[in-house]
């Protein structure tokens, strides 16, 4: 499975694809402009969606079900690389979040 640090994803700039797999209680409490919500549970039924997307970036809390998410969609043939820590480290990092309902 690909991984990337926040501090890395940052610098690849605005234009790639974050898909965050957290619920959306949690993704109203700290995200990353632009990270689309997908919950860990909703992955496979949305599959056709994030083919769409893909590259894709993923994401969680600290990394565990963005690893799981990547694993997952690695293995239906989607470019998918988990993002390390997750939002945890994104904001560790110093890197700039979005707070409140979407």
């Amino acid at each position: 499975m690909n991984s990337i640090t926040p501090s890395e994803l940052a610098g690849l700039g605005a234009d790639v694809t974050i898909v965050d797999v957290r619920q959306p209680d949690e993704y109203a409490q700290a995200r990353v402009a632009g990270a689309r919500l997908i919950p860990l549970a909703e992955v496979p039924s949305r599959l056709d969606e994030i083919r769409q997307l893909e590259p894709v970036y993923v994401m969680c809390h600290a990394g565990g079900r963005s690893a799981q998410a990547a694993e997952y969609l690695t293995a239906q043939g989607v470019e998918a690389t988990n993002v390390d820590g997750g939002i945890t480290s994104w904001v560790a990092a110093g890197l700039p979040v979005e707070r409140g309902a979407a």
